[in-house]
């Protein structure tokens, strides 16, 4: 079984044979470990001919790589470049690496939290002018889709939405403007992708994934017919054990190791995380793909995720001794210090 075909159990709710299946939305240490640094849409700005095709070649080297070494089961890295790109790249991966790996792209367009120099400007515009936001709502969907189709076209079978909606206290829009706001269109986006899937004749699954604390609107969530949820964050306080419990076979679960802990904690502390998210996220009864809470973004020593994946080597298998007993569900930020 190759570990394509892993993910794609466990994102249709199964259980997959041997090890949990494994994947992070973003690597970032590619230079620390490999020597190269992942392409980027800037890197490849007005180059033409042998020596475009020859870098974006080089990129799908790359991240085929990574996905050899730390065994993932999606390759997630030419999301940094433009959609043309990421095609062309697409079709190079299928070169070296065949079906071995699920193809994925990154597209959203409903409304995140918004940065700090828009935030007074979008909270008016949902009160003061709910028509316009909607109107501007629907008309970033279409162009999500329509990037999206672009790139499922090219083979992406997996597509990461990836606006935030939370902070670690809770969704930055109250559930009932959440419902106005977000959820319809949310499902539009979820419902296009899943038709672009169609007409490219195979099944293409919808990843949500946001931080913070989600509890409040995790049912508007698996309202919009997501076929998994990402990253289900501890730092927020949110126990992936009662999102397993709330959600049972609606969706696939993937997550949720704690950050906080892979940059800076101890090895016990790594392994506790990685313990929990195992034996609570879904390896013995299907829906579960096993990775951080986040991402492996700049900063995070190597060995500390090391330390997680060979605790999935480990315990990350149904039927496997986790013993998780002593071990505390996250409790939110602002109660706690993430770490001593």
């Amino acid at each position: 079984m190759t570990p394509r075909e892993k993910a794609i159990i466990a994102l249709e709710g199964g259980r997959p044979d041997g090890l949990v299946p494994h994947l992070e939305l973003v690597f970032q240490l590619t230079e620390e470990v490999f020597g190269q640094r992942g392409l980027r849409g800037e890197d490849i700005k007005g180059v033409r001919g042998p020596k475009r095709a020859e870098m974006l070649k080089r990129n799908a080297a790359l991240w085929v790589r990574v996905a050899r070494t730390y065994d993932w089961s999606v390759i997630t890295g030419p999301n940094w470049l433009a959609p043309d790109e990421q095609c062309e790249t697409h079709e190079y991966i299928r070169e070296i690496a065949g079906d071995t790996y699920a193809l994925s792209a990154f597209c959203d367009g409903t409304y995140a939290i918004p940065n700090g120099e828009d935030m007074a400007e979008h909270a008016a515009m949902l009160f003061e002018r709910p028509d316009e936001a909607k109107e501007n709502a629907e008309r970033r969907v279409a162009q999500s889709i329509a990037v999206a189709t672009q790139l499922i076209e090219a083979g992406a079978e997996i597509v990461f939405m990836c606006a935030d909606y939370c902070f670690n206290t809770g969704p930055f829009l109250s559930p009932p403007m959440f419902a106005e706001f977000v959820t319809p269109y949310l499902r539009d986006v979820v419902a296009g992708l899943h038709q672009a899937g169609e007409a490219a004749g195979r099944r293409v699954y919808c990843v949500k994934h946001t931080d913070g604390d989600i509890m409040p609107i995790l049912d508007q969530l698996l309202s919009t017919g997501i076929d998994a949820l990402h990253s289900i964050d501890p730092q927020a306080g949110v126990d992936i054990a009662e999102v397993r419990r709330r959600v049972g076979s609606r969706a696939c679960l993937i997550g949720n190791v704690e950050c906080a802990a892979l940059q800076s904690g101890t090895p016990e502390q790594i392994r506790d995380s990685a313990l929990y998210a195992l034996e609570h996220g879904g390896v013995d009864s299907g829906g579960y793909i096993f990775s951080s809470s986040n991402c492996i973004f700049q900063g995070v020593p190597i060995e500390n995720y090391d330390t997680m994946l060979q605790v999935r080597q480990d315990h990350g298998y149904p039927g496997a001794n986790r013993p998780v007993e002593d071990i505390a569900p996250p409790i939110k930020m602002g109660d706690r210090d993430v770490l001593p």
